[in-house]
């Protein structure tokens, strides 16, 4: 999957936001808002709640869940200067059990948080690719998903969310 667009766009919402708000320093909220969002995600497709048999969301709702970690993935990088990933990096992941991947992703986002290094960063993107496929979700939906998704986020900012 090609990232450059989704930078870009991500890019411009960041600079909004930051204008509007007059924010600078926002790293940290930004990684914890990542965990918060795989949080979420890992919430709406209950695949740990071994104690409940209702299912998991509507899969609208767990794709805007997944898109809600992708913009905060995304600004990570641009504040790191790690903007110039151009492809999503390749899943060497095999399809495993989600709560175990939910559990992986999180390590790795804590891992980058703490080495700020870019080899943590794409092992971030690989975890979201494979939550993507086990997910079932395709190329063109994340990214449908994402745009639709900036947008909203566009309106939210103009309203005073």
């Amino acid at each position: 999957m090609k990232l450059h667009q989704l930078f870009e766009m991500q890019r411009a919402l960041d600079t909004y936001i930051q204008q509007n708000h007059q924010t600078n320093e926002t790293f940290a909220e930004r990684g914890l808002a990542l965990l918060v969002e795989l949080s979420e995600l890992a919430n709406e497709t209950r695949c740990f709640k071994f104690w409940s048999t209702k299912g998991p969301s509507a899969e609208d709702v767990v794709l805007e869940e997944y898109v809600d970690s992708i913009h905060f993935l995304l600004s990570l990088g641009i504040e790191k200067g790690y903007d110039g990933l151009e492809e999503w990096p390749a899943s060497p992941l095999q399809e495993q059990n989600l709560t175990q991947l939910f559990i992986q992703t999180s390590h790795s986002i804590h891992a980058f948080l703490d080495s700020l290094t870019l080899d943590d960063y794409k092992t971030i993107w690989v975890h979201y690719g494979a939550l993507a496929k086990t997910l079932g979700f395709t190329e063109d939906q994340i990214i449908q998903a994402y745009i639709d998704k900036n947008e909203e986020n566009y309106a939210r900012q103009k309203s005073g969310y």
